[in-house]
């Protein structure tokens, strides 16, 4: 081509870039080394500009570079005429829109590098025709759509790199014809599907990433076969089976192996500690059993070593001695053994660890005995997590040795005697949490040296003397400052100098004296706890200037005076608990103080309202009582004139409404629409009784996030008061073993039809449901039970407004987390109590599902604490039987309940999940005498909630109380 035409595309295509002149950049921002100033449009050849390479011989264009330049506009279509490129590397810019399907003309092209941009749309159906492609890397853009099968037409692909987009569809097993693929790149999508057994035929393949997709089913065994692999990844997926003893025998070039986050079972394969030179071990979040293989002394390459949140236990008499072996790994940075069952003691050996080593998480275990001193040697921890242990003693003193540490994490142990002083010598210390132990003595004043500090958590321990003000004079404490449930005494701290933080426990303590008037300088603040204290005097005005406050608990103090007409203005506010003071006066009118539901007064027999504060005497409680009545009537006709209008004027519900304004981020049916991908079925998760759940990702607060979004069937009945009732529920419910709800959308959709939507947090490991006979641990079962006791407890007996019931508890609306924690999830049958005869609900009809609806809703009976507890009894034995209270084998009166009773106590092993008698007949015999007193205690749990009496059943909180008493026992 001639070098006029080249200048001529090239001048196009840069002129086609938005929002750009190559000879003034912006002044923000440093001017790259290799700026285009010599890209002089009067010059007589290109091949003299910066970044575009030549052939010596003929002078055309085959290279242009134009990496980290930090351009941005789409890119031009102009770009497919230069005809000789052999190499286009754009990457590490801002170019956006849709790639020109005219860089499909670059048959000479061998290296097309578009990552880290922000390009759209489909890979071009066409690029099949560069036939001279050896790297093809379009990683973190915003691609969509499949795999186009066009890429397999690529003999002489080396580097495939795909990663990081929103690519979509099964992986085609015709990449296995790529012969000549040396790396293969598709993780960070939502790939779907099974891992096809062709890509084991990629006999040069070195690295395999498919992390972060939704892949299903086994890996297939040809796979463990490609002896070429130095690093095979599949994290993050939906993948099970064991993983194969021999795996480091068969993969023998390992470098990486990532496992992590799936559902493999089996144990350890002990042969990839004969891979002298792997260098990353993961298996984190799986279902991992036994022990740790020998031969980690083999691993001097070894950088990570993660095996988290597993099965895992000690061998017989060896407790943590496994941990010695990792001494020869001199390179090791990463070490986490956290989540599993490993009991004894830390060794003293374990100073002789890498001195690389910077994260070690050693928490949820079953450790025991002291922190020894040696620790202080890893000076190149940068966080330490020992927490949800039995550790004891005292925290040594040579932690304060550990001078690039940022997280030190302690709590929830035994730990006891003073914090060390030397604890102050940590001044990179981001985070401190020493919650939950048995630690006495004062705050040390040597704390003023943690400048970096955003986070302290000193929480229930035995601390005495005040509050040091060296803590308070912390800039850096921004996300929390936790001293409740000590015995701190003295005035309370002048906590306005601490003017970034977001929340401030001081509850449960001795302190005193007055609230200061300073408070109002701690404007970032969204949860002020201060209950159970002596505090006096008055509620200072000035705290009616803090427009953030979420929370606001002032109960159980001795605070006297009138309430601060200022309060009004905390749009914010979804709780302000006053309660148990010596308050007086009339009790404002708007603000949080118009919605009963946020508002907590009771216990100040000096306060009124309205007209009582003038009439006084007799008739004050019986006002008081007509206005409360007033004001939940007044709730009521508002939510059926909210019904009446939406269904008659068939109009958009305004995004504003009070039930989410200031508190929660609106979404439009749009962005719903784009993020599940038109709602489309590969995203689909569940179907309920009033609408499906699908996934997606939404950009939510300025980042990115994994949600369940809840459509609701608008030409099902009872779907619009299932919204109400769900969004009424949940809006004031806030418990880390409830599903939360992020936001909701009404609106009209893209047929203008009406269109209602909740939208979640999305649970990772999906719902109980479909893990019940599916090889959960006895341990594991126990867990998610009382995860949902919690749950029901809070709901029944800590709710803010007034007890809560779910009516339609059931596995497949209890979902989980990434670390399997249980939360309870559709409130779209939620009751809200008001009196024991009285109840603001979503429907008079039958609450609840067949096989766990209590006998007494078949009789009439209104929606009760009790009948949750009945649904929640019938759950546990479906937990630990695997058998649902729906099989068709329970016919001719025999239901799960009456079976069970059946064999309890003595022939208890008829009805348990085989794979629990399977794990008791593994276990030790004097083990399984205990784990079976244990499941027999459990299962009457069970049986108790379910006594067809409603008055015969226990509540939540007595079941809560056995079941942990039971975890003690079998932890312990």
């Amino acid at each position: 081509m001639h070098l006029i035409s080249v200048h001529l595309i090239l001048k196009a295509f840069i002129h086609r870039l938005a929002s750009l002149d190559l000879h003034k950049i912006s002044s923000n921002h440093p001017k790259p080394p290799d700026a285009l100033v010599t890209w002089d449009q009067t010059s007589s050849s290109p091949c003299n500009w910066t970044r575009v390479l030549c052939d010596d011989r003929a002078q055309r264009v085959v290279g242009l570079d134009l990496s980290g330049l930090r351009l941005t506009g789409p890119v031009s279509p102009h770009i497919g005429n230069l005809t000789y490129l052999r190499s286009l590397q754009l990457q590490n810019n801002q170019f956006n829109g849709l790639l020109p399907e005219t860089i499909t003309n670059l048959l000479s092209l061998q290296v097309l590098n578009i990552s880290f941009n922000n390009i759209q749309g489909t890979i071009p159906p066409n690029i099949g025709r560069c036939i001279e492609l050896t790297v093809l890397d379009f990683m973190q853009n915003q691609l969509s759509g499949s795999i186009p099968q066009a890429l397999t037409l690529l003999p002489n692909l080396q580097t495939l790199n795909l990663a990081r987009n929103r690519l979509s569809g099964p992986i085609p097993p015709s990449i296995a014809n790529l012969s000549s693929l040396s790396t293969l790149n598709l993780g960070t999508n939502t790939l779907s599907g099974t891992i096809p057994s062709d890509l084991s035929r990629l006999r040069n393949l070195k690295n395999l990433d498919l992390n972060i997709n939704n892949l299903t089913g086994t890996i297939p065994p040809s796979i463990y076969n490609m002896s070429s692999l130095k690093s095979l990844a599949v994290a993050s997926n939906d993948l099970w089976g064991d993983i194969p003893y021999n795996v480091g025998d068969t993969l023998p070039n390992l470098l990486v192996f990532n496992f992590c986050i799936n559902r493999f079972t089996g144990t350890i394969p002990g042969s990839l500690h004969n891979l002298t030179n792997i260098r990353i071990i993961r298996m984190a979040h799986n279902r991992l059993s036994g022990t740790v293989p020998p031969g980690l002394g083999n691993l001097p390459d070894l950088e990570m070593y993660n095996i988290g949140y597993n099965y895992i236990v000690s061998s017989r008499g060896e407790g943590l001695g496994f941990l010695n072996s990792l001494v020869n790994s001199t390179k090791l940075d990463f070490l986490a053994i956290d989540g599993n069952r490993f009991d004894g003691e830390i060794p003293e050996s374990i100073g002789n660890l890498s001195q690389k080593l910077r994260m070690f998480y050693m928490g949820s275990n079953r450790i025991s005995g002291s922190i020894p001193a040696s620790i202080g040697n890893l000076k190149g921890l940068a966080l330490l997590n020992i927490s949800y242990n039995s550790i004891s003693g005292e925290i040594p003193q040579e932690l304060g040795q550990l001078e690039n540490l940022q997280e030190l994490i302690l709590g929830k142990n035994r730990l006891s005697s003073n914090i060390p002083d030397s604890l102050g010598n940590l001044d990179k210390l981001t985070q401190i949490d020493l919650s939950s132990n048995e630690l006495e003595g004062s705050i040390p004043m040597s704390f003023r040296n943690f400048v970096r500090l955003t986070s302290m958590d000193l929480s229930m321990n035995k601390l005495n003397g005040s509050i040091p003000r060296v803590v308070l004079d912390l800039p850096s404490l921004t996300a929390m400052l936790n001293l409740s449930s000590n015995s701190l005494s003295g005035s309370l701290p002048e906590i306005g100098r601490l003017e970034r933080v977001v929340t401030v426990d001081l509850s449960n303590n001795r302190l005193s004296g007055n609230i200061p008037d300073s408070i109002e300088n701690c404007q970032s603040l969204e949860q002020l706890i201060i209950s159970r204290n002596v505090l006096s005097g008055s509620i200072p005005n000035s705290l009616g200037e803090l427009k953030g406050l979420v929370t606001l608990d002032l109960s159980s103090n001795l605070l006297s005076g009138f309430i601060p007409l200022e309060l009004q203005n905390l749009n914010a506010l979804q709780l302000m608990n006053l309660s148990f003071n010596n308050l007086e006066g009339e009790v404002p009118r708007n603000g949080v103080f118009s919605n009963l539901t946020r508002l907590h007064l009771e216990g100040n027999p000096k306060l009124c309202q309205d007209s009582a504060c003038k009439s006084g005497g007799t008739h004050k409680a019986v006002v008081i009582s007509i206005a409360v009545i007033v004001s939940l009537l007044a709730i009521l006709v508002s939510v059926l004139a909210f019904l009446f209008y939406f269904r008659r004027k068939n109009k958009r519900i305004m995004d504003n409404s009070d039930s989410f304004k200031g508190r929660h981020e609106m979404v439009t049916y749009n962005q719903l629409r784009s993020g599940t991908r038109n709602f489309n079925q590969e995203n689909l998760i569940g179907r309920g009784s009033f609408g499906s759940v699908y996934k997606g990702c939404l950009t939510l607060e300025g980042r990115a996030r994994e949600i369940a979004v809840k459509v609701l069937d608008m030409e099902t009945t009872g779907s619009m008061p299932s919204f109400l009732a769900e969004c009424a529920a949940l809006r004031h419910l806030r418990h880390r073993n409830l599903v939360k709800l992020i936001t909701s959308c009404s609106s009209l959709d893209h047929k203008n039809m009406e269109f209602l939507g909740l939208v979640y947090e999305y649970m990772k490991n999906g719902s109980l449901e479909k893990w019940i006979g599916n090889g959960m641990g006895l341990l594991e079962r126990l867990k998610v039970a009382i995860d949902v006791a919690c749950g029901l407890a809070y709901l029944h007996h800590e709710c803010v407004v007034a007890p809560v019931v779910h009516c339609d508890l059931k596995p497949s609306n209890v979902l989980l987390d990434d670390d399997f924690t249980a939360k309870i999830g559709d409130f779209g049958l939620a009751s809200l109590l008001i009196d024991k005869d009285q109840s603001i609900s979503s429907t008079h009809v039958l609450k609840g599902s067949m096989g766990y609806i209590p006998p007494e809703y078949g009789m009439g009976a209104k929606p009760s604490t009790k009948g949750d507890v009945y649904s929640y009894g019938i759950m546990v034995l479906e937990i630990f039987t695997g058998k649902s209270p729906t099989e068709e084998s329970f016919v001719g009166g025999l239901s799960l309940k009456t079976w069970v009773q059946y064999a309890f106590p003595t022939k208890l092993d008829q009805v348990l999940d085989p794979d629990i008698v399977q794990e008791l007949e593994d276990g030790e015999s004097k083990n399984m005498k205990i784990q079976l007193d244990c499941l027999k205690t459990i299962i009457g749990v069970a049986l108790s909630c379910t006594n067809e009496s409603p008055e015969g059943r226990i509540t939540i909180i007595e079941a809560l109380r056995k079941l942990k008493s039971v975890q003690d026992i079998y932890v312990s």
